[in-house]
């Protein structure tokens, strides 16, 4: 693993740096690809302050600890990451070896057409919508951080959908008839 140590407001040791080195070691057991590691550490009044950015591949991991010893600073920190690490081993694995027989049961499911249910957990969310214009459905939708709004119509006293589409236009959804 190529290890950069850098020290803020505290006088460069040899001791931490390799004390840093050591313990980020264990990793490249654990990562696949080379990775890089970038420590910054800190003292600010008596809080000794350990920061790490680690890159290895597509995986990119930020965490940072502080604690009146630099040591014990730089200890939770390699446990904050080596529990990030694993996390996102086991995510992978789920993900890779993951739903193969999940997979077959529903295109089974989808041949013989029987229902697939793959959603496990649906939000529901009620809305209470008013009649509007679509010029104020567009300006309501415009003050909104989401990128649909749901409104009934007022001139045809349906309910329609106004979205954003990604390229920054506008849609409509209006049901036929």
């Amino acid at each position: 693993m190529q290890t950069t140590v850098t020290f803020k407001k505290i006088d460069p040791s040899n001791s931490l740096k390799s004390y840093v080195d050591k313990k980020l070691k264990k990793f490249d057991k654990m990562l696949d690809n080379p990775a890089e590691a970038s420590v910054v550490l800190s003292v600010e009044k008596i809080r000794h302050i350990a920061e790490i950015t680690l890159t290895c591949g597509k995986l990119k991991i930020h965490a940072k600890e502080e604690s009146e010893s630099m040591y014990s600073s730089i200890d939770a920190l390699i446990d904050k990451i080596h529990g990030q690490i694993k996390k996102n081993k086991e995510k992978v694995k789920r993900h890779m070896s993951g739903n193969k027989q999940s997979i077959k049961d529903d295109a089974m499911a989808f041949e013989t057409g029987a229902p697939v249910d793959t959603f496990e957990d649906i939000l529901v969310e009620n809305i209470d919508y008013k009649p509007m214009d679509v010029e104020d459905a567009i300006i309501e939708l415009n003050s909104q951080k989401l990128n649909f709004f749901v409104f009934n119509n007022a001139r045809t006293e349906q309910v329609n959908v106004l979205y954003k589409h990604n390229n920054g236009r506008l849609g409509l959804i209006q049901p036929r008839g």
